[in-house]
């Protein structure tokens, strides 16, 4: 884990590039939003496998539906607020009911959009997403794993949809560190037998921070990396659960239906265990940028350790000094 800072769209545009210019069945549609996804220099290479579909994401999406129907390998790609929210049906008949060759990427997810307000935010996206059947729900905590994600869904078929960030964020994974990444799984970044954190996309960094922060203490925090939610790693989490018996979720998605409610579902049906749900509260957000969010809602690594402490207090796991 390092501060370097490359950002995930530019990471998927550079890793999309790629596979346009290796297989030509990979059409890429775009609704108003080619310098938002970093994608300008590929509609100038292959212009006549680039559609722009204007400021209409329900077009972009049954587009793309129509165009997977005709052999093509599809990837939609624009705000993560408007295609979670404004093509609802379009993704779910088009793209899910029809099990459309498409690849949704939503860029500027989560409150990467922060000063634009409530309107830009996508803090219910994995809830919508994830309730599809045959959609599966990915979401990248870096550049290299957007890179790995990108390519693994250039060469898979079926419908997808994978959530990424606007601005820079820091490294969790070294490039060329040769981890490979699978659906459905979970790579254990920090082991503990205390408590486990089920993290996904830019909070993964923060909870990993937390995690050395609390070692220092002498306790021990596993870290999973839930980039995978649909489908979950539930081998992975009832094992963490059974091992430090208390799981905390931490995401930049509303508290309702992300993935800390994944993670719920599968322990209290599994191996229930107490746990908390980190996530932004059930309320519209401030104007702020990404970083002034975060910390305003208890996300730096500082105070998630806070709630890992909070949490293994309340299982009488730790005492504080008077």
């Amino acid at each position: 884990m390092s501060s370097t800072k490359p950002s995930c769209r530019h990471a998927f545009s550079a890793a999309l590039l790629r596979a346009v210019e290796k297989d030509e069945r990979i059409y890429v549609v775009t609704s108003d939003s080619r310098g938002s996804v970093t994608v300008q220099g590929l509609a100038t290479r292959f212009p006549s496998r680039f559609v722009e579909a204007g400021i209409a994401e329900q077009n972009a999406v049954s587009i793309g539906a129509g165009l997977a129907k005709a052999g093509k390998r599809v990837f939609v790609c624009g705000p993560a607020s408007f295609y979670s929210s404004r093509c609802v049906d379009q993704v779910k008949v088009d793209v899910a009911y029809a099990h459309s060759d498409v690849k949704i990427i939503g860029v500027s997810g989560g409150v990467s959009y922060g000063a634009l307000g409530g309107t830009h935010h996508s803090l219910n996206d994995i809830a919508v997403m994830r309730t599809f059947p045959g959609l599966q729900v990915f979401l990248p905590c870096d550049a290299y794993q957007t890179d790995a994600l990108t390519a693994l869904l250039a060469a898979s078929v079926g419908p997808a949809y994978l959530r990424i960030g606007r601005g820079p964020v820091p490294e969790v994974y070294p490039a060329g560190c040769g981890t490979s990444f699978r659906p459905g799984t979970a790579p254990i970044l920090h082991e503990g037998t205390d408590c486990a954190i089920a993290a996904a996309g830019e909070m993964v960094y923060h909870a990993l921070g937390a995690a050395r922060l609390l070692e220092a203490e002498g306790i021990g925090v596993r870290v999973l990396d839930c980039w995978s939610i649909k489908p979950l790693d539930i081998e992975t989490v009832v094992q963490a659960a059974r091992e430090t018996g208390l799981v905390l979720s931490v995401e930049e998605h509303g508290v309702y239906g992300g993935l800390g409610a994944a993670v719920a579902e599968t322990l209290v049906q599994r191996h229930p265990v107490p746990m908390r749900i980190l996530g932004f509260p059930d309320e519209w957000l401030p104007a702020g940028s990404s970083p002034e969010l975060f910390r305003h809602f208890g996300f730096s690594a500082e105070q998630l350790a806070g709630s890992v402490r909070d949490a293994l207090e309340m299982k009488g796991r730790v005492r504080r000094s008077p």
